[in-house]
């Protein structure tokens, strides 16, 4: 027999278990190890029957009538309680949602962030809401919107895809993505570039004074080099002015 059957024994806080002589019931229904009813038998007759077999007599539904207890080495018993609650939390963990917010006129900088977050989130077995949210005229143009949600959402295929189309909702539009399984997942290349990037910053030499300044003077290109909404204003301001 274990030599785990001599105390109360629990695989978590919330979680009890009774073992051997710590049952309490007159008679338990008896399961074997590999899932088989045995029948209902006396406590000392199930408990001799454990130590016969050199396992544990566990508790396994105390509240059922009579109580189901499963001859099984204590220490298997909490790996297999164990595993069964990391799945649940992964379940639980899936059903989170997180929200990134876009926006019609988002530059490409912002564009990459908000991709990067998304991905993480995917990745972490979150769903993800995509909200893209009109402001002002914008609203006249909704296929500027379209385009952008629509080349987010095929931005995270390798790790996501949608519930439903991109649909309008109210001032906006919206779109739900769930994590894809881990086995047809892409990897995370948030947590790639951080690795690569470790080692390559710790032996990288460091740069000589005027290599800094001429970095500095060179202006930095972020973002869309045209608004998508330029040209419609211009044309809405020059529309109004002749008239």
């Amino acid at each position: 027999m274990s030599n785990n059957s001599s105390n109360y024994k629990s695989f978590n806080q919330d979680s009890y278990v009774r073992v051997n002589g710590k049952i309490r019931a007159r008679e338990v229904r008896v399961i074997s190890a590999d899932g088989k009813q045995v029948g209902i038998l006396p406590l000392n007759e199930a408990l001799a029957m454990a130590r016969e077999l050199g396992v544990d007599l566990v508790e396994i539904a105390p509240n059922a009538n009579p109580p189901v207890c499963k001859l099984i080495d204590y220490g298997k018993f909490r790996y297999e309680q164990a595993k069964k609650e990391k799945e649940t939390k992964k379940h639980q963990h899936a059903s989170k949602l997180k929200e990134i917010q876009l926006s019609a006129t988002i530059d490409q900088h912002d564009f990459q962030t908000k991709l990067q977050h998304a991905i993480n989130f995917l990745c972490d077995d979150m769903k993800i809401r995509v909200v893209l949210k009109f402001r002002g005229r914008e609203i006249a143009h909704k296929e500027i919107g379209f385009d952008v949600i629509n080349r987010f959402v095929s931005a995270l295929s390798p790790w996501g895809k949608p519930d439903s189309k991109p649909a309008m909702l109210g001032k906006g539009i919206m779109v739900t993505l769930t994590p894809l399984p881990r086995n047809k997942r892409a990897k995370n290349p948030n947590e790639e570039e951080e690795l690569a990037t470790q080692p390559q910053q710790q032996n990288a030499p460091s740069e000589k004074p005027n290599e800094t300044k001429q970095n500095a003077q060179q202006p930095q290109q972020e973002g869309f080099v045209n608004n998508p909404f330029a040209t419609l204003e211009n044309t809405e301001s020059n529309t109004e002015s002749t008239t």
